[in-house]
């Protein structure tokens, strides 16, 4: 979902795989399409997917054959799942996520008032504390945030009829008169997404950060004290790094011991 955009979202989900693949020893591959350039898509042959964040908005691909491309793979799995015991699993990061909340119409997908950047604290529900893709980590835990858009207007109806659960939502500010988005949503046994980037990691952060032009556009727009903030918390072992070796290692772990069941 880069959309041809460099940053480090696809080398941290790929490094963590690799790293997956070396401590359990495991006979594992992985491949990379291009979805918004090139409409590449995966075939139904894999037993795991990642969709990764991307730059621009949610509804870019209205009407595009990319965006159609996506949904329908999603659909596919779905349907495989319910005729298959082996079960195929997807992780949806960031734009992914806020793509399948439009698509199964939980929430609604809106521009924020300012875009959200930064190592901010994530609070779990009730829901999340159980889930075990979020098992080993404290509540609220951190993560790298990068948005201008939100899923927000949660209805519990909704969220009835389809079984999806809400996992995690953005801290609380009571001293803004704003709803609290949702960030983590299990849309079924199998789906499971997150709003933040579990994929992030120090070094790539630390990277992106001492950039002389993201610097600058940091403190321009949050301030000197912000900029400082998040270098100091990226040293710090039970933030960000912490998340990432948690949550989509968790996720590998579910689907790959479902899979051996099966």
């Amino acid at each position: 979902m880069n959309k041809g955009v460099p940053n480090q979202g696809l080398r941290g989900i790929l490094d963590i795989v690799a790293t997956y693949k070396k401590e359990h020893s495991l006979d594992l591959s992985c491949e990379v399409f291009d979805l918004r350039v090139k409409d590449e898509i995966p075939g139904i042959e894999y037993d795991i997917y990642i969709s990764s964040g991307g730059p621009g908005s949610p509804y870019d691909g209205e009407g595009q054959a990319w965006e159609n491309s996506f949904f329908a793979l999603l659909d596919q799995i779905e349907d495989y799942n319910k005729t298959h015991p082996d079960k195929k699993y997807i992780f949806l990061i960031c734009h992914s996520f806020q793509m399948a909340c439009r698509k199964y119409g939980l929430g609604m997908v809106t521009r924020r008032k300012s875009t959200a950047f930064g190592i901010f604290p994530v609070t779990l529900t009730q829901e999340g504390e159980n889930d075990i893709i979020y098992a080993g980590l404290t509540n609220p835990f951190y993560a790298i945030d990068s948005r201008d858009w939100q899923v927000v207007d949660a209805e519990d109806e909704t969220f009835n009829e389809t079984g999806a659960e809400i996992l995690a939502l953005e801290k609380e500010r009571p001293y803004i008169d704003l709803e609290r988005c949702i960030m983590s949503i299990r849309f079924s046994k199998e789906f499971v997404g997150t709003q933040f980037h579990p994929e992030a990691d120090p070094d790539g952060m630390r990277l992106y950060l001492l950039e002389e032009e993201k610097k600058k556009s940091i403190i321009a727009a949050h301030g000197e004290d912000k900029y400082l903030d998040m270098l100091d918390s990226i040293d710090n072992p039970d933030r960000i790094l912490l998340t990432q070796k948690s949550i989509l290692p968790n996720f590998l772990t579910e689907a790959i011991q479902a899979l051996k069941e099966a």
